[in-house]
């Protein structure tokens, strides 16, 4: 029998629209008033770091699978995998999106799935340069 586990994200629960849309939140940290703001890390940059502190509990042996990933963060399988898919990205992709904020606004996690959908890796780089114009 496994043990239970504590997984260090949280995902918040937002009503726009018709329903009502989950995002992830960076942890459980309370904001400080006399601290200054941090600059405003992108939605994308905080997928792909989730997908590489995701993939590190499944190497560990922390979670199992996918499955038990989305159990602990209340989401479909679905999202997981579509998080865990910006790691098919090319690595000075998934560089720039940690480390850099070259990338526009609007591209968003659905733009990058299709960019990781191409196997080669130049190919990926060459059209995430088309989606830039």
């Amino acid at each position: 029998m496994s043990k239970p586990v504590s997984v260090d994200f949280q995902f918040s629960i937002k009503q726009r629209g018709r329903g009502a849309k989950k995002r992830i939140v960076e942890g459980a940290a309370q904001l400080d008033e006399s601290k200054p703001a941090l600059e405003r890390i992108p939605r994308i940059s905080r997928y792909m770091a989730l997908a590489i502190h995701f993939e590190d509990l499944i190497r560990q042996g922390v979670v199992t699978d996918y499955a038990d990933l989305a159990r602990l963060g209340h989401v479909t399988r679905a999202r997981v995998t579509q998080i865990m898919n910006l790691r098919l990205l090319a690595p000075e992709i998934q560089e720039s999106l940690l480390f850099t904020s070259c990338f526009p606004e609007q591209l968003d996690l659905r733009t990058l799935q299709r960019v990781a959908s191409e196997k080669c890796w130049k190919k990926q780089v060459a059209l995430l340069e088309n989606q830039k114009d």
